[in-house]
């Protein structure tokens, strides 16, 4: 029996990919109504006001040579765009948006953030929508995601840290205060003590996980957190061995972490990936699951 367009998932991403193809307007001669195609604008777009080297905007949209070429060249006849040496590295050339690129620039993000707008004023749900798209770009862009380091106290941290509270709020029977855990200095997670990661795609912060720094002769993994949008990605183990690999370089030989078991996928996460459960070690009062690997 042949599966009907609502049964079949190859028919469904298809009909995904041509609403989007319509509401993106990627077909338009006139993107966005600025007189050139979608080509062209997004290298605009990526190359951005402070400049891009060419070889990171060919593997940010993923455009062989030639195509990035003459999207670069139709930029530099319409005098939005100049192409420079580096400084540093002569053999690698910068683009750069000339006060003209500067303007169209800003007038293609105006135009999409209203266009986005209006969808989002349209729809009944708008964040069910947006979590939707945040799974769907998760997924698309899931060999393209970058752990960066960061500061614990940055806006993107503090973002992730909040998520990670709320949600432990929302599964441990007792909710959680971070006032009564045992919340880790800044500086802590910071070199040369520790570390603190961040995972991105595409600018958007989607999990985290700190390595605290302490005088007991060994450090602790902290506040690793995924987005809903990203979780079954893999990214939890990417995380752990990230911070692990961090960790080693930093000097540190023994690290130990705590759960609570309201949290079975962290608790399996850890029994998977060698870590060894011991007794309690702190009297933090929400974890009831505690690990230690050698690294």
């Amino acid at each position: 029996m042949s599966k009907t367009a609502s049964q079949d998932p190859v028919a469904r991403i298809r009909r995904f990919n041509r609403a989007v193809t319509r509401e993106t307007g990627a077909l338009d001669q006139s993107f966005l109504g600025r007189g050139r195609p979608l080509g062209p604008a997004r290298v605009l777009h990526a190359i951005g006001p402070e400049g891009r080297d060419l070889e990171a905007i060919r593997a940010y949209l993923d455009l062989d040579k030639p195509l990035l070429s003459r999207f670069l060249k139709q930029l530099q006849d319409e005098g939005l765009v100049s192409l420079d040496r580096d400084p540093n590295d002569g053999r690698r050339r910068i683009a750069l948006l000339t006060e003209a690129g500067q303007i169209e620039f800003a007038a293609y993000n105006q135009l999409s953030d209203d266009r986005a707008s209006r969808l989002l004023d349209r729809h009944p749900r708008p964040e069910a929508l947006l979590e939707a798209m945040d799974l769907v770009a998760s997924a698309l862009g899931r060999d393209r995601i970058e752990l960066v380091t960061c500061d614990p106290r940055s806006a993107d941290a503090v973002t992730c840290l909040e998520a990670y509270y709320k949600e432990l709020g929302e599964r441990f029977e007792t909710g959680f205060d971070v006032n009564l855990s045992a919340d880790p200095e800044a500086t802590d997670m910071m070199a040369p003590r520790g570390v603190f990661l961040v995972a991105y795609s595409d600018g958007m912060p989607l999990g985290c996980v700190g390595v605290k720094g302490t005088n007991k002769g060994y450090a602790e993994i902290k506040r690793l957190w995924i987005s809903p949008a990203a979780r079954g990605l893999g990214l939890s183990r990417t995380l752990m061995e990230a911070a692990e690999t961090r960790a080693k370089a930093l000097g540190i030989s023994l690290l130990r972490l705590d759960t609570n078991s309201a949290l079975p996928e962290a608790v399996a996460l850890y029994q998977r990936s060698g870590w060894t459960e011991i007794d309690r070690f702190n009297d933090d009062p929400y974890p009831d699951y505690f690990f230690e690997k050698a690294i």
